[in-house]
């Protein structure tokens, strides 16, 4: 019986986001060089006759899942809570036709994790488990999800 191997792959995209009635500098419009890490666990594929044969999940199609997500959609996108008064500067935004994604949350690392998570694992084909993300901020800061703190 094979064993479970995790594999990852990392990704970069640049967004900038507000948050709204937060108490410092991260109120006002900024941005940040997001790298996130995205691994998942299973076995490898044992079939020899399959084109996949020895991999987990072939980079090439995690990275598809990946790209058409979120780097697509966030990169070079400023990030808005629709539910608080940002909305009205979004919509200026948009009118100059600025990208603008505007999401059921505040837009912090932590939260923008969570909605990743969702949305990778519905992608993933059934023997494929997301097993963590890993969304760095700045150098020296980042938020991780892990499927084992959430069951």
């Amino acid at each position: 019986m094979a064993n479970n191997i995790r594999i990852t792959k990392q990704f970069s995209f640049e967004t900038g986001h507000a948050l709204y009635g937060y108490d410092g500098k991260c109120k006002n419009v900024h941005g940040h060089s997001y790298k996130l890490s995205v691994t998942v666990i299973g076995k490898p594929i044992a079939d020899k006759a399959n084109v996949k044969y020895g991999m987990v999940i072939d980079f090439g199609d995690l990275k598809k899942i990946v790209k058409e997500e979120i780097v697509d959609v966030f990169d070079h996108a400023t990030v808005f809570n629709k539910n608080t008064p940002h909305v009205e500067l979004a919509k200026e935004l948009q009118q100059r036709d600025h990208n603008v994604l505007l999401v059921d949350y505040q837009p912090t690392s932590e939260m923008m994790v969570l909605d990743f998570a969702s949305k990778i694992k519905k992608r993933l084909p059934n023997h494929i488990k997301l097993h963590s993300l890993r969304l760095q901020e700045t150098d020296s800061s980042f938020a991780e999800w892990f499927a084992y703190d959430n069951i």
